[in-house]
Protein backbone atom coordinates (compact mmCIF):
# COMPACT_ATOMS: atom_id res chain seq x y z
CA UNK A 1 0.00 0.00 0.00
CA UNK A 2 1.03 3.51 -0.55
CA UNK A 3 3.07 5.57 1.93
CA UNK A 4 1.48 8.27 3.71
CA UNK A 5 2.09 11.76 1.53
CA UNK A 6 1.74 14.89 3.40
CA UNK A 7 -1.00 16.03 1.49
CA UNK A 8 -2.98 13.30 2.00
CA UNK A 9 -2.62 13.12 5.52
CA UNK A 10 -3.20 17.08 5.53
CA UNK A 11 -6.78 15.55 3.52
CA UNK A 12 -7.70 12.75 5.73
CA UNK A 13 -7.01 15.21 9.02
CA UNK A 14 -10.20 17.94 7.74
CA UNK A 15 -11.94 14.79 6.98
CA UNK A 16 -11.88 13.09 10.10
CA UNK A 17 -11.75 16.36 12.24
CA UNK A 18 -12.55 19.70 10.53
CA UNK A 19 -15.89 19.25 9.24
CA UNK A 20 -17.95 19.08 12.72
CA UNK A 21 -20.55 22.21 12.47
CA UNK A 22 -19.03 25.40 13.57
CA UNK A 23 -15.73 24.49 13.54
CA UNK A 24 -13.32 27.30 12.68
CA UNK A 25 -10.34 26.78 10.25
CA UNK A 26 -7.52 24.73 11.20
CA UNK A 27 -4.86 27.30 12.03
CA UNK A 28 -1.26 26.99 10.21
CA UNK A 29 0.79 26.63 13.33
CA UNK A 30 -2.02 24.17 14.54
CA UNK A 31 -1.37 22.14 11.14
CA UNK A 32 2.16 21.98 12.05
CA UNK A 33 1.34 20.49 15.16
CA UNK A 34 -1.24 17.79 14.16
CA UNK A 35 0.79 16.66 11.16
CA UNK A 36 4.39 16.78 13.38
CA UNK A 37 2.98 13.89 15.51
CA UNK A 38 2.66 11.71 12.60
CA UNK A 39 5.92 12.21 10.96
CA UNK A 40 5.66 15.29 8.97
CA UNK A 41 7.90 18.21 9.47
CA UNK A 42 6.63 22.08 8.91
CA UNK A 43 8.07 22.89 5.21
CA UNK A 44 6.26 19.83 4.09
CA UNK A 45 3.21 20.61 5.53
CA UNK A 46 3.45 24.61 4.23
CA UNK A 47 4.27 23.17 1.05
CA UNK A 48 1.73 20.58 1.08
CA UNK A 49 -0.78 23.43 2.52
CA UNK A 50 0.23 25.71 -0.79
CA UNK A 51 -0.74 23.08 -3.49
CA UNK A 52 -4.19 22.08 -1.72
CA UNK A 53 -4.23 25.76 -2.05
CA UNK A 54 -3.84 25.78 -5.69
CA UNK A 55 -5.90 22.91 -6.65
CA UNK A 56 -8.63 25.10 -4.64
CA UNK A 57 -9.27 21.99 -2.12
CA UNK A 58 -8.24 24.52 0.57
CA UNK A 59 -8.88 28.58 1.14
CA UNK A 60 -7.27 30.96 3.11
CA UNK A 61 -9.27 31.83 6.23
CA UNK A 62 -8.82 33.43 9.71
CA UNK A 63 -9.38 31.39 12.71
CA UNK A 64 -11.23 32.96 15.54
CA UNK A 65 -8.45 34.51 17.40
CA UNK A 66 -7.23 35.92 14.18
CA UNK A 67 -4.30 33.59 13.36
CA UNK A 68 -3.90 32.57 9.68
CA UNK A 69 -5.30 29.34 8.25
CA UNK A 70 -7.43 27.25 6.32
CA UNK A 71 -10.67 26.35 5.76
CA UNK A 72 -12.19 23.73 3.75
CA UNK A 73 -13.51 24.29 0.38
CA UNK A 74 -16.78 23.62 -0.78
CA UNK A 75 -15.87 21.33 -3.48
CA UNK A 76 -13.20 19.70 -0.36
CA UNK A 77 -16.13 19.22 1.49
CA UNK A 78 -18.71 17.69 -1.13
CA UNK A 79 -15.46 15.42 -1.96
CA UNK A 80 -15.38 14.59 1.68
CA UNK A 81 -19.11 14.22 2.10
CA UNK A 82 -19.08 11.54 -0.91
CA UNK A 83 -15.99 10.07 0.59
CA UNK A 84 -18.07 9.07 3.59
CA UNK A 85 -20.48 6.76 2.12
CA UNK A 86 -18.06 4.92 1.02
CA UNK A 87 -15.60 5.42 4.20
CA UNK A 88 -17.63 4.49 6.47
CA UNK A 89 -20.17 2.26 4.50
CA UNK A 90 -22.50 -0.16 5.14
CA UNK A 91 -22.14 -3.87 4.19
CA UNK A 92 -21.78 -4.65 0.25
CA UNK A 93 -25.22 -3.72 -1.93
CA UNK A 94 -27.30 -6.95 -2.95
CA UNK A 95 -27.14 -7.91 -6.44
CA UNK A 96 -30.61 -6.50 -7.15
CA UNK A 97 -29.73 -2.96 -6.65
CA UNK A 98 -27.86 -3.23 -10.03
CA UNK A 99 -25.13 -1.08 -11.80
CA UNK A 100 -24.55 2.29 -13.04
CA UNK A 101 -23.88 2.49 -16.24
CA UNK A 102 -21.41 5.79 -17.16
CA UNK A 103 -20.99 6.07 -21.55
CA UNK A 104 -19.40 8.80 -22.76
CA UNK A 105 -18.34 9.99 -26.10
CA UNK A 106 -15.38 12.59 -26.58
CA UNK A 107 -14.90 15.05 -29.31
CA UNK A 108 -11.16 13.78 -30.53
CA UNK A 109 -10.21 17.95 -30.85
CA UNK A 110 -10.75 17.21 -26.83
CA UNK A 111 -9.36 14.11 -26.76
CA UNK A 112 -7.61 14.86 -23.45
CA UNK A 113 -10.72 15.34 -21.62
CA UNK A 114 -11.12 11.45 -22.65
CA UNK A 115 -8.24 10.83 -20.55
CA UNK A 116 -9.39 12.41 -17.86
CA UNK A 117 -12.71 10.98 -17.64
CA UNK A 118 -11.23 7.17 -18.02
CA UNK A 119 -9.28 8.08 -15.13
CA UNK A 120 -11.84 9.92 -12.83
CA UNK A 121 -14.33 6.61 -13.46
CA UNK A 122 -11.67 4.17 -12.60
CA UNK A 123 -10.64 6.46 -9.30
CA UNK A 124 -14.35 6.34 -8.13
CA UNK A 125 -14.32 2.61 -8.41
CA UNK A 126 -15.81 1.78 -12.83
CA UNK A 127 -14.54 -1.38 -14.36
CA UNK A 128 -14.36 -0.58 -18.19
CA UNK A 129 -17.26 -3.06 -19.76
CA UNK A 130 -16.56 -1.74 -23.10
CA UNK A 131 -14.80 1.13 -24.44
CA UNK A 132 -16.78 4.10 -23.69
CA UNK A 133 -18.68 2.35 -21.51
CA UNK A 134 -17.98 2.03 -17.72
CA UNK A 135 -19.55 0.57 -14.73
CA UNK A 136 -20.09 0.06 -11.13
CA UNK A 137 -22.28 -0.43 -8.53
CA UNK A 138 -25.36 1.71 -8.36
CA UNK A 139 -24.85 3.05 -5.01
CA UNK A 140 -21.87 4.92 -6.52
CA UNK A 141 -24.22 6.90 -8.90
CA UNK A 142 -24.54 10.51 -6.50
CA UNK A 143 -20.96 10.91 -5.76
CA UNK A 144 -20.53 10.27 -9.62
CA UNK A 145 -22.99 12.75 -10.58
CA UNK A 146 -20.96 15.58 -8.44
CA UNK A 147 -17.62 14.39 -9.60
CA UNK A 148 -18.65 14.80 -13.19
CA UNK A 149 -20.20 18.38 -12.30
CA UNK A 150 -17.63 19.38 -10.55
CA UNK A 151 -15.27 18.70 -13.06
CA UNK A 152 -17.32 19.91 -15.45
CA UNK A 153 -17.53 16.45 -17.50
CA UNK A 154 -20.92 16.15 -17.25
CA UNK A 155 -21.65 17.12 -20.72
CA UNK A 156 -19.71 14.42 -21.99
CA UNK A 157 -21.27 11.09 -20.15
CA UNK A 158 -24.84 9.68 -19.87
CA UNK A 159 -25.53 7.59 -16.77
CA UNK A 160 -27.79 4.75 -16.63
CA UNK A 161 -29.21 2.83 -14.14
CA UNK A 162 -29.80 -1.42 -14.83
CA UNK A 163 -29.29 -4.89 -14.17
CA UNK A 164 -26.36 -7.36 -15.89
CA UNK A 165 -28.85 -9.66 -18.91
CA UNK A 166 -25.90 -11.64 -19.51
CA UNK A 167 -24.17 -13.32 -22.15
CA UNK A 168 -21.28 -14.61 -19.33
CA UNK A 169 -22.59 -14.99 -15.77
CA UNK A 170 -22.18 -11.63 -14.14
CA UNK A 171 -19.51 -13.57 -11.10
CA UNK A 172 -17.32 -14.21 -14.44
CA UNK A 173 -17.87 -10.80 -16.22
CA UNK A 174 -16.82 -8.89 -12.89
CA UNK A 175 -13.48 -10.52 -12.91
CA UNK A 176 -12.92 -8.93 -16.68
CA UNK A 177 -14.50 -5.37 -15.48
CA UNK A 178 -11.90 -5.37 -12.43
CA UNK A 179 -8.51 -6.62 -11.41
CA UNK A 180 -10.11 -8.43 -8.06
CA UNK A 181 -6.90 -9.85 -7.14
CA UNK A 182 -5.33 -6.58 -7.08
CA UNK A 183 -8.05 -5.11 -4.90
CA UNK A 184 -7.83 -8.40 -2.80
CA UNK A 185 -3.94 -7.81 -2.13
CA UNK A 186 -4.87 -3.88 -1.22
CA UNK A 187 -6.95 -5.15 1.65
CA UNK A 188 -4.82 -8.05 2.73
CA UNK A 189 -1.80 -4.84 2.86
CA UNK A 190 -4.13 -3.28 5.11
CA UNK A 191 -4.67 -5.92 7.06
CA UNK A 192 -0.98 -6.95 7.54
CA UNK A 193 -0.79 -3.12 8.93
CA UNK A 194 -3.66 -2.56 10.77
CA UNK A 195 -4.29 -5.57 12.66
CA UNK A 196 -1.46 -5.40 14.77
CA UNK A 197 -2.93 -1.84 15.67
CA UNK A 198 -5.80 -2.77 16.55
CA UNK A 199 -4.59 -6.00 18.95
CA UNK A 200 -2.51 -3.69 20.75
CA UNK A 201 -5.75 -1.27 21.31
CA UNK A 202 -7.62 -4.04 22.77
CA UNK A 203 -4.88 -5.54 24.45
CA UNK A 204 -4.96 -2.14 26.67
CA UNK A 205 -8.84 -2.08 27.20
CA UNK A 206 -9.31 -2.14 30.72
CA UNK A 207 -6.07 -0.84 31.53
CA UNK A 208 -5.31 2.96 32.21
CA UNK A 209 -6.91 5.57 29.70
CA UNK A 210 -5.83 5.58 26.80
CA UNK A 211 -2.90 8.87 25.41
CA UNK A 212 -5.01 10.77 23.05
CA UNK A 213 -1.47 11.23 21.14
CA UNK A 214 -1.58 7.74 20.81
CA UNK A 215 -4.99 7.21 19.55
CA UNK A 216 -5.04 10.27 17.34
CA UNK A 217 -2.11 9.28 15.78
CA UNK A 218 -3.10 5.76 15.19
CA UNK A 219 -6.49 6.50 14.16
CA UNK A 220 -5.21 8.83 11.28
CA UNK A 221 -2.51 6.83 9.40
CA UNK A 222 -5.21 3.75 9.83
CA UNK A 223 -8.04 6.25 8.06
CA UNK A 224 -5.34 7.35 5.76
CA UNK A 225 -4.43 4.03 4.70
CA UNK A 226 -8.43 2.93 4.48
CA UNK A 227 -9.80 5.95 2.73
CA UNK A 228 -8.52 4.70 -0.41
CA UNK A 229 -9.30 1.37 -0.10
CA UNK A 230 -12.82 1.72 -1.13
CA UNK A 231 -12.14 3.77 -4.14
CA UNK A 232 -10.12 0.62 -5.36
CA UNK A 233 -12.69 -1.41 -3.87
CA UNK A 234 -16.31 -0.74 -5.29
CA UNK A 235 -18.18 -2.82 -3.20
CA UNK A 236 -19.22 -5.50 -5.44
CA UNK A 237 -22.43 -7.54 -4.23
CA UNK A 238 -20.91 -10.72 -1.89
CA UNK A 239 -21.88 -13.19 -4.04
CA UNK A 240 -19.80 -12.05 -7.06
CA UNK A 241 -16.89 -12.27 -5.06
CA UNK A 242 -14.36 -14.84 -4.55
CA UNK A 243 -14.73 -17.10 -1.11
CA UNK A 244 -12.21 -15.66 1.64
CA UNK A 245 -12.51 -12.72 -0.22
CA UNK A 246 -10.30 -10.08 2.54
CA UNK A 247 -12.50 -7.31 2.57
CA UNK A 248 -15.08 -7.77 4.93
CA UNK A 249 -12.38 -8.65 7.65
CA UNK A 250 -10.26 -5.02 6.58
CA UNK A 251 -13.90 -2.80 6.81
CA UNK A 252 -14.12 -4.87 10.31
CA UNK A 253 -10.84 -4.00 11.38
CA UNK A 254 -11.15 -0.53 10.42
CA UNK A 255 -14.81 0.21 12.08
CA UNK A 256 -13.00 -1.06 15.35
CA UNK A 257 -10.25 1.04 15.26
CA UNK A 258 -12.65 4.13 14.20
CA UNK A 259 -14.42 3.36 17.54
CA UNK A 260 -11.91 2.97 19.72
CA UNK A 261 -9.79 5.92 18.08
CA UNK A 262 -11.65 8.45 16.62
CA UNK A 263 -13.07 10.19 19.85
CA UNK A 264 -10.95 9.39 21.59
CA UNK A 265 -7.66 11.42 19.14
CA UNK A 266 -10.13 14.44 19.33
CA UNK A 267 -8.90 15.49 22.61
CA UNK A 268 -5.38 15.67 21.22
CA UNK A 269 -6.77 18.14 18.11
CA UNK A 270 -8.88 20.03 20.44
CA UNK A 271 -6.12 20.39 23.09
CA UNK A 272 -4.46 23.76 21.61
CA UNK A 273 -7.85 25.33 21.49
CA UNK A 274 -8.30 24.35 25.30
CA UNK A 275 -5.60 25.30 26.52
CA UNK A 276 -5.74 28.66 24.74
Amino acid sequence: MAEHSPRSLIVTLYGAYGRSPGNAPLAVSELIRLLHAVGVDAPSVRSSVSRLKRRELLVPARTPDGAAGYALSADARQLLDDGDRRIYRHPSPGLREGWVLAVFSVPEAERHKRHLLRSRLGNLGFGAAAPGVWIAPAGLYEETRHTLERLELAPYVELFRGEHLGFAATKESVTRWWDLDAIARLHLDFLEQQEPVLRGWEARSGGSAPDPEDAYRDYLLALDSWRRLPYADPGLPEELLPKDWPGGRSAEVFGRLHAQLRDVGAEFVGAEADAG
